[in-house]
């Protein structure tokens, strides 16, 4: 079977093939003669849950007002130059329809 080394590398990690290449024989699993009892997880309490909240948020980066205020108007000049683009698209677009139609 051709196969680049890549794909036999991989192969080998997952012990499908040997390190010629050849495929390796495959073991039959035996069912474990004594089984293990389930462990349940523990739920957590909502208070514990929002301690933990609150723990994460304080290591949070949040940023400055003046860095919000020129992000927020980064995104409303972008907004404005696309609904400008598509604006100018659609229209042109209709009157291209239109002309083609009316002839």
């Amino acid at each position: 079977m051709a196969m680049n080394r890549e794909t036999k590398r991989m192969l080998q990690r997952q012990g499908q093939v040997g390190e010629d290449g050849a495929p390796v024989a495959k073991r039959e699993r035996r069912a474990p003669t004594q089984t293990r009892p389930e462990q349940r997880e523990q739920r957590t309490k909502p208070a514990e849950f929002l301690r933990e909240v609150r723990s994460e948020l304080r290591k949070v980066a949040w940023p400055t007002r003046d860095e919000t205020i020129n992000y927020s108007i980064i995104v409303f000049v972008a907004l404005a130059v696309l609904m400008a683009l598509i604006g100018v698209l659609d229209y042109f677009s209709g009157e291209f329809v239109l002309r083609l139609f009316n002839q």
